[in-house]
């Protein structure tokens, strides 16, 4: 069983070691090339203070030249060095987040079928999708900056302590109030905009849930059920936000009021009282104000880099989450890897429960010879579906064990097994694609004549040929545009080309009309030759050919038995049977 774990706070040593160290050499170029335009930001000051002071005064018009020249040849770097920051590091951080969401993919479908028994399938897509987005700010400009930005705020500090120090006071205490509400704030935004993600992934998840059951919805007229649903999450969405947004806010108002507001009118007015009485140059006070503008833009941009870093470490929060979610193959008991298995399947006193439940299969023991059609039957509820998912290893036992011509499956490498294991559901799911895209799903590289034995196994030409472009026919998502009959046979095809040792078959025929139901058993019959089947059929005409029926009832094995045995016996099953019968 999976456990949910409890969500921790992804550690800043740890978002270093694995996310930045990695990208070190490109980081710190990206570095370089701010420090190189910080570098240029500091010429302008400078050139004003020495053409004021020193330039106007003498009238050299040469040397005024030579200054212009300078600062012009300042504003190329710091332009050239802008476009390679954002070509380079941005680049890089989109490279960096598709890998990411290619390993969080990765990782999702490793997890255990039980895991996807309790997700919203738009919220794994959010997950994915969305959550790894703020790792840009850590790769791409943002990290970057912020740690050029307050290396060059330094750099300038210093340089305004040479100048002038009483003025670099007034610069200095407001920066340090800034940082301690910055750093307040921060912490109370990391777990909302956590709160955040996970809300626009349940809002995710169930956007994509009504788009994939809108026949039903109109079907029900339930339109404004759903409208409602919808927005009571947009609206708890857009409150989070709201609470974000507004605590972004006043990191920013308080950089602009403290910074540009508080420091710049204290040094004006300091400023002016220093030119008055003599110890203070105007060229002097116009290339402190300059400075100041140095130290006060990297500041009012931390404050925004600050709120995006805090943003991207709530959604790797999100993301490690997944990440530490044990997956199938991290059981470490499973270390036999099979070869071409032959298909004996045994149940040795197996009991099954969901989450801590009461069991719902208690102490089943039974045998399925390689080769051989097991049936289950029985009301619904009774534990049929988890008997298939144990045999398909989707489900663990509790209790007990199920073997693999004498291996135990929960010492088998899941791979090696299902790789020789085919699965036809009530509701097999087809991709968005063409027909004959899904049929080679299990094996793209299948040749053509394969293919073709697969399609008139399935008896799938019957419809196919009615459409102009055939087998390269566009189905529409889940094979909307295909009838129930049509999706089935299509799966079926799927199945046969798998040329699985292990077949399991969940009401394979249920959604087939009579003409299509004699087409498919045939073709089930060929299917089936040779390959240890199990039949989950509600329709018991299907079965009667069956090797074993296995009657379940409350999760035990009622009866068993062939269905000339079994009628004979004139037990549950013949109850059910004689029933079907004469509807």
């Amino acid at each position: 069983m999976t456990k949910k774990k409890k969500l921790e706070n992804i550690s800043i040593g740890e978002v270093f070691r694995r996310i930045i160290w990695p990208k070190r050499g490109m980081l710190l170029f990206g570095l370089v090339l701010i420090l190189l335009r910080s570098a240029a930001t500091l010429v302008p000051p400078k050139a004003t203070q020495y053409l004021i002071d020193d330039v106007v005064v003498a009238g050299d018009v040469s040397e005024l030249k030579r200054i212009v020249v300078f600062v012009v040849l300042a504003i190329v770097v710091q332009a050239v060095t802008s476009f390679m920051l954002t070509r380079i590091l941005s680049v890089q951080a989109q490279k960096l987040i598709a890998n990411l969401r290619v390993q969080v993919q990765k990782k999702i479908l490793s997890l255990p079928i039980n895991f996807f028994d309790s997700q919203k399938s738009g919220a794994l897509v959010s997950r994915i999708m969305t959550d790894v987005e703020g790792v840009r700010n850590l790769v791409g400009t943002g990290f970057v900056q912020l740690i050029g930005g307050s290396i060059t705020a330094v750099a300038v500090l210093v340089i305004l302590i040479n100048m002038n120090a009483r003025l670099t006071a007034l610069i200095v205490i407001p920066i340090v109030l800034f940082g301690v509400i910055a750093m307040k704030a921060f912490g109370i935004l990391r777990p909302e905009f956590r709160k955040r993600g996970k809300l626009n992934a349940e809002v995710t998840g169930r956007l994509t849930e009504t788009l994939n059951g809108v026949r039903v919805i109109k079907g029900f007229g339930a339109e404004q059920q759903e409208i409602k649903i919808f927005e009571k999450g947009v609206i708890s969405l857009y409150e989070v936000v709201k609470k974000t947004l507004t605590a972004t806010a006043f990191v920013s108002s308080s950089a602009t009021f403290l910074l540009a507001g508080v420091a710049s009118t204290s040094i004006l007015g300091l400023g002016g009282y220093y030119i008055i009485n003599g110890s203070m140059t105007s060229g002097e006070l116009v290339a402190f104000i300059a400075y100041l503008a140095v130290v006060v833009a990297p500041v009012l941009q931390m404050s925004n880099i600050g709120s995006q870093i805090t943003e991207a470490f709530a959604g790797l929060d999100r993301t490690e989450e997944i990440m530490q979610t044990p997956s199938e193959e991290d059981d470490q008991t499973r270390t036999v890897a099979l070869g071409p298995i032959h298909g004996d399947i045994r149940f040795e006193n197996v009991s099954f429960a969901y989450d801590g439940d009461d069991d719902v299969i208690k102490n089943i023991s039974f045998d399925a010879p390689a080769g051989s059609v097991t049936a289950l039957v029985g009301s619904s509820g009774s534990g049929k579906s988890t008997i298939a998912g144990l045999a398909a290893t989707f489900l663990n036992p509790r209790e007990g064990r199920v073997t693999v011509d004498g291996t135990d499956l929960s010492t088998v490498k899941l791979s090696s097994f299902r790789e020789q294991l085919g699965v036809v559901l009530q509701d097999d799911f087809l991709f968005e694609g063409t027909i004959r895209e899904n049929i080679l799903f299990p094996r793209p590289n299948a040749t053509e004549q394969q293919l073709q034995e697969a399609v008139e196994a399935a008896y799938v030409k019957e419809f196919t040929d009615r459409f102009e472009k055939g087998l390269d026919t566009v189905i529409g998502e889940r094979g909307v545009k295909l009838s129930g009959g049509q999706r089935q046979r299509l799966a079926i095809a799927r199945a046969i080309l798998a040329n699985p040792r292990i077949l399991i078959l969940d009401e394979a025929t249920s959604n087939l009309d009579t003409e299509s139901e004699s087409y498919i058993q045939q073709s089930l019959n060929e299917l089936m030759k040779g390959r240890t089947t199990f039949v989950i059929a509600h329709r018991l005409s299907t079965i009667k050919r069956a090797d074993k029926i296995l009657v379940i009832e409350k999760g035990e094995i009622a009866e068993s038995g062939t269905h000339d045995e079994l009628i004979a016996k004139e037990g549950r099953y013949f109850q059910l049977y004689t029933y079907q019968a004469r509807i």
